[in-house]
């Protein structure tokens, strides 16, 4: 006897049907077809093993499994419940009406447990595009999973459960969660807050510019001068995530399988934070299988890189394409995954070896050449793709003692709110343009008309400082964003003069 089951296969964050075909008929012998992986292979063991302990038996008759498209290569053990569940309707031990209505997914253990997967949000959005009844997960997936309306979520913890529900002995409630209701009462609230940072006022200003226009940022001090700190605090003034936003983000978490089973939405901005000895897979993704690197896992948020220069210069270099074209393309030789990429890059660095180049009190100790030596470990091309270059100063005992409170991160907050309204009216009509930092060249020469007075102050700054084509871009960026926060029609030749003095690193003064 046929009988068909259905399952999904995950590339890059979008999920494929996979058919199960699964034939009984006279002879011997187990035969698992369509480019299975050596795990999937294995699967027959582990069913085996599950169905005798759990009162079931497996046929001892010829078995053809064949997962379909067969040219397509499957992967993990995930594939264990369907199969199992396709033995079990090929033998007549259960009812087969349920099986063409539901997408199930899920690794046996010997005892008949399902352990969870990767990849449940995915797949829950394949079956409701399919015209799936539901999908069958396991008990630790199902939240994930039930973030998709419109189709039956139920989540089990042994196959003697599925079993049970697909013979109707047993009443099966589906999980639901209210979505909307999941996001409301998770956004942020901030356990960092900059009314806690004592004056360091221009490194305010310069973040809420940075979070107002989703502009990326360097931080440029000596040891102690609070780089790390502001950098913690940077999320708490970011805008809330759209529900759109946080559904692609939950996406690529549950790609990731960092989605734990308490947890469903993500809606609070991602904030990653990778130690300096990270490889530059594991920063932009890839491996045998690949899985998404740290710069997909803070799509919508933030990757904070403390200490640039001590990264490996390939580690750093492979940050250039995503900067720039907010995506990931990891290629093999048989197929390509695509992983979303827009965040933003917030990095600190000490401005030398040492540390106490061009401090107001301490002096540098680092021979000739290694001040340049130190900075060149930052190419041009990586530098000229972060808009703001702030620096940091170390902070003076009259500010550290002053017990005035600085302003709150909510307040701050609420007018990186407006100026990303301003935006999001602005570019209404674009898909892929959602903040100042997206623009392209036609939106640049549509949104940031300059007047004679702007080009003439940016003509010198550009002369004076031998500035790129890229660095031009960012200028205008970075003043349409000043002028968006001053609620500005036009950009004026102060936000032009504030976006060229965060350029710190363009300077001549810089090493010497």
């Amino acid at each position: 006897m046929l009988v068909k089951t259905f399952g999904g296969a995950v590339h890059g964050v979008d999920a494929t049907l996979i058919t199960i075909e699964v034939s009984v008929s006279k002879g011997k012998d187990f035969y698992l077809v369509g480019l299975p992986d050596k795990a999937v292979q294995e699967a027959k063991i582990r069913i085996d093993t599950a169905l005798k302990n759990t009162n079931f038996y497996s046929p001892k008759k010829k078995t053809v499994v064949n997962m379909a498209p067969a040219d397509l290569k499957k992967e993990g053990a995930v594939y264990d419940l369907p199969i199992a569940i396709g033995i079990l309707g090929a033998t007549d031990q259960i009812k087969k009406e349920k099986l063409k209505e539901f997408l199930m997914m899920g690794e046996l253990s010997l005892d008949g447990k399902i352990q969870p997967i990767k990849g449940s949000l995915p797949i829950a959005i394949l079956a409701k595009k399919l015209g799936f009844k539901g999908i069958i997960l396991p008990l630790e997936n199902a939240k994930e999973a039930a973030i998709v309306s419109e189709i039956e979520v139920y989540g089990f913890q042994t196959i003697t459960e599925v079993i049970d529900f697909c013979n109707d002995s047993k009443k099966m409630e589906p999980v639901r969660i209210n979505t909307r209701k999941q996001f409301l009462e998770n956004l942020d609230n901030p356990d960092f807050d900059f009314a806690d940072v004592k004056g360091q006022e221009n490194i305010k200003r310069a973040m809420e510019i940075a979070a107002a226009g989703g502009h990326n940022l360097i931080l440029i001090g000596p040891p102690g001068a609070g780089k790390t700190m502001l950098a913690k605090r940077f999320s708490s003034i970011l805008p809330p995530m759209t529900l759109h936003e946080a559904l692609e983000t939950t996406k690529i978490h549950s790609v990731a399988g960092k989605l734990g089973s308490k947890h469903g939405l993500v809606a609070q901005r991602p904030f990653r934070s990778p130690h300096h000895t990270i490889s530059d897979v594991a920063l932009i993704g890839g491996g045998t299988n690949p899985q998404p690197g740290e710069v997909s896992m803070a799509h919508n948020g933030v990757l904070f890189l403390d200490e640039l220069p001590e990264f490996k210069r390939t580690v750093l270099e492979v940050l250039r394409q995503p900067l720039e074209d907010r995506h990931v393309s990891i290629s093999r030789a048989k197929f390509s995954v695509n992983y979303p990429a827009s965040l933003m890059l917030v990095a600190s660095m000490n401005p030398c070896p040492c540390g106490y180049y061009n401090h107001p009190d301490k002096e540098c100790i680092c021979p000739g050449g290694s001040v340049q030596k130190y900075l060149n470990k930052i190419s041009g091309p990586l530098l000229d793709r972060i808009d703001l270059h702030v620096e940091v100063t170390p902070v003076s005992f009259d500010e550290l003692s002053n017990s005035k409170p600085g302003e709150k991160s909510t307040l701050i907050r609420e007018r990186v709110i407006k100026a990303r309204e301003i935006q999001t009216s602005r570019y209404k009509h674009s898909k892929k343009i959602h903040s100042n930092a997206q623009m392209n060249s036609s939106q640049l020469e549509n949104s940031c008309l300059l007047s004679k007075e702007c080009k003439s102050l940016l003509k010198n700054a550009m002369n004076k400082l031998d500035l790129s084509a890229r660095a031009y871009n960012r200028i205008l960026k970075v003043s349409r964003t000043i002028a968006d926060l001053d609620g500005f029609k036009n950009i004026e030749t102060n936000h032009i003069a504030e976006a060229i003095q965060f350029r710190s690193l363009d300077r001549d003064g810089w090493a010497g």
